[in-house]
């Protein structure tokens, strides 16, 4: 990510929000064919976000790792711009409520450093909720629909949230750090990952991006405008399915990945029914697309 005006590091006066929420994915390790940059990428678009600040890169990045790239202005002059971890901010539709959009890139030092200067913000902007979105290469089926698991670290927030508390151990990136430092300031925070095919090789999966974008309208109650990204989350799953039938262990392998999750789809317990709850949820989806309600 390219930082936007105002430059790294420049004393912002920072606005007064409405009641914000905070939506971040970081490039990188988290960031398993680049699902979920390209949703956070997709809201600040479809938001009409304006960019609000940039983290200075010297404190968190190794540049021989994250390079800054060189850019012609105008054709004579040249301008070095510093890759980093950017802040926008926009207006959710339909309400007047504030979303500050983090649209980073996993830093390669100082991590507690780095999170606490994002709380910071968090605290200054009156930020209320945070939403991290993340995703992993997992041995999921690329012709099934994608698994999203929503994760709090804390119980209070997995209530609110209507998500797991999380039972996950082992190697975690600035998504699982960022979160843990919310929950420790008792910020809410919850995270979304998408789970991506780890047999693919093209990296960027749209249909994984798409997946995310639903979980943020859920936990929002709004609609996100998706654009163009199903029509590439399909032409994405025919390329797919192409290269996998052109090898015949590819094709195999998959096969044997449509079992077990039908397999796992089989053996899950099935919600109890709510005829209150379903139809609460059906009014909170039409009311998203501005179809109104059941009754109209």
């Amino acid at each position: 990510m390219t930082d936007r005006q105002p430059e790294p590091g420049a004393e912002t006066e920072l606005p007064r929000l409405v009641d914000p929420v905070m939506i971040a994915a970081f490039e990188g390790w988290n960031d398993a064919g680049e699902a979920a940059s390209t949703a956070l990428e997709h809201l600040e678009l479809s938001w009409s976000a304006e960019p609000l600040l940039s983290i200075d890169p010297e404190e968190y990045y190794d540049f021989q790792v994250t390079r800054p790239h060189v850019r012609h202005a105008e054709g004579v002059t040249r301008k070095i711009e510093w890759q980093t971890t950017r802040l926008s901010v926009a207006t959710l539709p339909g309400t007047e409520r504030h979303v500050v959009l983090v649209n980073g890139i996993e830093p390669n030092i100082r991590w507690r450093a780095f999170c606490r200067e994002l709380l910071g913000y968090v605290e200054r902007l009156g930020v209320t909720k945070v939403i991290t979105l993340g995703a992993l290469l997992t041995d999921t089926p690329h012709t099934r629909p994608t698994p999203v698991s929503g994760i709090s670290y804390d119980r209070s927030s997995a209530g609110e949230l209507q998500v797991e508390p999380s039972t996950y151990q082992g190697p975690t990136g600035i998504v699982g750090v960022f979160q843990n430092a919310c929950v420790e300031a008792g910020i809410p925070a919850v995270s979304f990952w998408a789970a991506v095919p780890h047999y693919v090789s093209q990296a960027r999966v749209p249909k994984a991006a798409v997946a995310l974008l639903h979980r943020v309208e859920e936990v929002l109650d709004v609609e996100v405008p998706l654009g163009a990204l199903p029509e590439q989350a399909e032409e994405w799953e025919r390329t797919v399915s192409e290269m996998a039938e052109a090898d015949d262990e590819v094709r195999e392998y998959v096969r044997q990945l449509e079992e077990q999750a039908s397999l796992d789809a089989a053996d899950a317990p099935l919600p109890e029914a709510d005829g209150d709850a379903i139809a609460a949820d059906f009014e909170r989806y039409l009311r998203r697309r501005g179809t109104g309600g059941m009754g109209n």
